[in-house]
């Protein structure tokens, strides 16, 4: 069956011209259709544009949450290890300092001694972040916390380093053991009973019977007998290879295997053994080498 046509007349009443426009119907409304429908088609692949925009950008913002909450957790967690170091160094920086006289003293320790509490003290710089390419800020976190970790280990080094440090101020004779006036000296002298040349292995600090001696540092008693011309004797390992021992004492405040601090009392001021009066004679042996307790002896007889 054909298609139905139509014919459309124009006329021009003022020339009287006549048009005629023949039109099939079908494609009329297929036309007119068409025309009617591209906006809606326009505005459809507009609107599944759009949400293929919206489902990449939630992906987008899902992924950047994830990433985001990974940085916070990796923030707080070098936030924490920063805060720690700093608890660390401030502790370590409060425990180093040693009083001055103290400090001289230690200074003037034979070397034997020192070397047995050396110890190392390796230092963390920055420059192992310039040798390693940080192509991202995953890079970067990894680089800083690997560091911190490095850091907080060498603290931990520093810190035992410190405390035998402390150990050490603790064990270095530096005050005199006893209130009184200096009679004799380290070294060669006149034997007082003979006349003879002789050699004083130590000091003689003279003064009234029952005045206290103290201990010049802290360590533990290995004995407090009578021995020979020392007499009433007393003797303190220090540690380190430091021992002191004091003699002619009238009598005893400690017994062996107590612990002592510097600036207990030990005993008392006597004339026991080969002595021609009261006083304290007192030595340092360093490794079981003697040496003169004047170097060392910085600080008075005090706490």
């Amino acid at each position: 069956m054909k298609p139905h046509r139509y014919t459309v007349i124009i006329a021009d009443r003022s020339s009287g011209a006549v048009r005629r426009v023949t039109i099939s119907l079908r494609p009329f409304f297929a036309a007119t259709l068409g025309i009617f429908a591209l906006p809606v088609l326009i505005g459809l692949g507009a609107k599944w544009s759009a949400r293929t925009e919206i489902g990449d950008l939630q992906f987008t913002n899902a992924a950047l949450e994830i990433e985001n909450g990974s940085y916070r957790a990796a923030t707080g967690e070098l936030t924490t290890q920063i805060q720690s170091l700093e608890g660390v160094i401030n502790e370590l920086g409060a425990r180093a300092e040693v009083d001055p006289a103290q400090a001289r003293a230690m200074q003037k320790l034979p070397a034997v001694v020192k070397t047995r509490a050396a110890g190392g003290s390796p230092t963390a710089t920055m420059s192992e972040l310039s040798r390693v390419p940080l192509a991202s800020p995953e890079d970067t976190f990894g680089v800083l916390r690997d560091l911190l970790h490095g850091l907080e280990s060498r603290l931990r080094i520093v810190r035992k380093d410190v405390e035998v440090r402390e150990a050490l101020a603790a064990a270095t004779p530096s005050i005199w053991p006893a209130h009184g006036w200096l009679t004799g000296t380290f070294g060669g002298r006149s034997d007082p009973f003979t006349g003879e040349p002789g050699f004083h292995q130590g000091l003689d600090i003279s003064t009234e019977k029952g005045q206290p001696v103290y201990a010049t540092a802290t360590g533990d008693v290995t004995s407090a007998a009578y021995t020979g011309d020392y007499g009433n004797l007393i003797q303190l390992d220090h540690g380190f290879g430091l021992t002191t021992r004091y003699g002619h004492l009238s009598a005893f405040a400690v017994k062996p295997d107590q612990h002592v601090r510097r600036g207990d009392v030990i005993g008392y001021v006597g004339s026991t053994g080969r002595s021609t009066g009261a006083h304290v004679h007192y030595e340092i042996l360093a490794n079981g080498k003697l040496i003169n307790p004047l170097q060392l002896l910085t600080q008075p007889a005090t706490r």
